[in-house]
């Protein structure tokens, strides 16, 4: 890795704000291979120098990656005015390294949801020519047949210029209540919701369990989050 100031690893991993940093590094906190360093624009080798603050060590670290278990009643955005974002769960730590959602969940959806500041990473896993899948458990008002599972298998036809994807739809359930989880490798506006209501049935309630190889903790709570593994992350293709 090529060398950079100071100033700039302690803000890419989310120590402080760029005006707080400086305070930190001139009032001496900040420790460059044992020697106290107040010089911002001092250039580091990330991986071979030890940078600590306060005596602690502190390890470089481009890109964050963590798997959030969305509540419902949150949206899933960076910031809004008005409601709760998925990024406002956040430790203030993370949301200084630049994170967002890959994709988005509709406000009343729970589940797995992704975040990152990789974007290279988020377009792949977005990207329908990519064939993520995308596993999802819904419960609906009625059981739509066995002739949805067929409709789903082909492409459902949602809008007069848009056809779903195929998709796998299986059911566990056909009585009251119906549950049904359907993989799909795309997500538009909706779709889930609108794949269902094209073949008669409503979406009730709808999780997200699944994002390629990567599936919900089951031990996170509603609005808990924690960082990939490094088994999770070489599943998605991450640095």
């Amino acid at each position: 890795m090529a060398k950079m100031r100071l100033d700039k690893f302690l803000k890419d991993i989310g120590i402080a704000s760029r005006s707080e940093l400086k305070d930190i590094i001139r009032s001496g906190r900040v420790t460059l291979n044992g020697a106290v360093c107040r010089d911002a624009g001092q250039h580091i080798a990330a991986e071979a120098d030890v940078i600590a603050i306060d005596g602690q060590p502190v390890q470089y670290q481009a890109y964050v990656y963590l798997m959030m278990n969305k509540p419902k009643g949150v949206i899933t955005a960076t910031e809004d005015n008005r409601i709760e974002t998925v990024i406002d769960l956040l430790p203030e730590k993370y949301r200084r390294m630049g994170v967002f959602p890959v994709g988005r969940l509709d406000r009343d959806t729970e589940g797995l949801l992704l975040i990152t500041n990789n974007g290279n990473l988020a377009h792949n896993l977005l990207s329908p020519k990519k064939h993520v899948v995308k596993l999802y458990e819904a419960v609906l008002d009625r059981y739509p047949g066995e002739e949805a599972i067929e409709a789903f298998k082909k492409g459902v036809v949602i809008s007069d210029d848009f056809i779903a994807m195929p998709a796998v739809l299986r059911y566990l359930s056909t009585e009251d209540p119906v549950v049904a989880q359907v993989e799909v490798f795309e997500g538009k506006f909706h779709q889930v919701k609108r794949m269902f209501k094209a073949v008669g049935a409503t979406v009730v309630a709808l999780k997200r369990l699944r994002m390629g190889e990567v599936a919900l903790d089951a031990s996170l709570k509603p609005g808990e989050f924690r960082e990939l593994t490094e088994a999770e992350r070489k599943a998605l293709g991450a640095e």
